[in-house]
């Protein structure tokens, strides 16, 4: 689970290479387009050598500053194999073009919402630990599904946080401090709902484990479930209505909106 497959790689590799030729074509060195994309000469060396994957922004800058006319835009979107694991492509599809997402973690801040050092902290501490190319490749991959957060027209996001959750010193206090502050930012965006489940809660609708609901712009309700060693989707109507209504108690028994993000901010001061 969250290795990436050898195909993806070769796309990797593939779309890196046509960059360079684009670039060649073009009579510019590395230093050039990345002045004029606006990112480091290493990064563009390292997207042209298949060793890192691009996020959508430096696509759209590099094909722009190429004249490129959408050629690496649309081979941009086949590089989701390469950001992701097997497992986890098809619900980052559906979550960059969610209507609405509702998500309850029971153990640690949702990718959506990790700061990158909190992100690092939690790959790095998978089992069997990645390297490091491939820990900087889950890190961008995860800030470049945070886009969902500031797309236009923008979606209706709840998460339903365990207190343990925002305690827990992944990383260490730095880490967290930071990683509290980015979740009070996102708390108090008017098209998110942040609450917290007080571990003192003694009826609790969530202790089978953490669970996403999306909707889709076609009105599709759809759910995610994420285990040990998988994940899965259901688009079966009345598993989905089950895990909806689940959610819905889990909302009631948490703390509201305003009584979490002064209890994040209570947690801040700790750390």
């Amino acid at each position: 689970m969250g290795q990436h497959s050898d195909s993806a790689s070769t796309t990797l590799k593939y779309f890196g290479s046509q960059l360079k030729l684009l670039r060649t074509r073009a009579s510019l060195s590395r230093a050039e387009l990345a002045d004029r994309a606006g990112y480091s000469e290493s990064t563009i060396a390292s997207v042209e050598q298949g060793r890192r994957v691009p996020q959508q922004e430096l696509i759209e800058r590099v094909d722009e500053a190429l004249a490129a006319g959408g050629l690496l835009r649309a081979g941009g979107a086949y590089l989701v194999e390469a950001r992701f694991p097997s497992w986890f492509q098809d619900f980052a599809l559906l979550e960059a073009d969610a209507v609405s997402l509702y998500l309850y973690s029971n153990h640690i801040i949702p990718g959506l919402l990790q700061t990158q050092d909190y992100a690092r902290a939690v790959i790095s501490g998978s089992c069997p630990p990645p390297d490091d190319e491939e820990t900087d490749r889950r890190i961008a991959a995860r800030i470049d599904r945070q886009n969902l957060l500031t797309r236009r027209p923008l979606p209706v996001l709840g998460f339903v946080l365990e207190e343990v959750v925002i305690r827990r010193p992944i990383g260490g206090p730095t880490v967290l401090k930071a990683q509290l502050e980015r979740l009070a930012e996102c708390a108090r965006m008017r098209h998110i709902s942040l609450q917290v489940m007080p571990t003192e809660r003694e009826s609790h609708a969530g202790l089978e484990g953490p669970m996403v609901l999306l909707e889709t712009p076609e009105r599709r309700n759809l759910a995610y479930i994420e285990g040990q060693r998988g994940s899965f989707l259901i688009s079966e109507k009345e598993e989905v209505s089950v895990l909806t209504q689940r959610y819905g108690i889990l909302r009631a028994q948490a703390l509201d909106p305003e009584e979490s993000l002064a209890l994040v901010d209570r947690v801040m001061g700790e750390a």
